[in-house]
């Protein structure tokens, strides 16, 4: 199942420099590791934003869920999830 998923990070404006760091480096290896694995074949940065737009190749709505709340930023993105079907123009 394909999912494209909104990631808008709203990180605290008083979060130490260092916590800041540690934090968006273990998002980087967490990612890293779903794309490597395939789950997330695609992540595009959205210009101007802390946000990205990513598609995610998943089993089920449950998987999805799981990895998108394993995300070490979870807590501070707001996540918009849509679904995709295969459109009947494609070649």
């Amino acid at each position: 199942m394909l999912f494209h998923v909104r990631m808008d990070v709203q990180l605290p404006r008083d979060l130490a420099p260092e916590a800041r760091a540690q934090i968006v480096a273990r998002e980087k290896a967490y990612s890293q590791e779903l794309q490597r694995a395939g789950k997330w074949p695609q992540i595009w940065r959205i210009v101007g934003e802390y946000a990205n737009f990513s598609i995610f190749d998943v089993e089920s709505t449950d998987e999805l869920h799981e990895l998108l709340s394993g995300l070490p930023l979870f807590e501070h993105m707001r996540i918009t999830v849509t679904p995709l079907a295969t459109h009947p123009s494609k070649i």
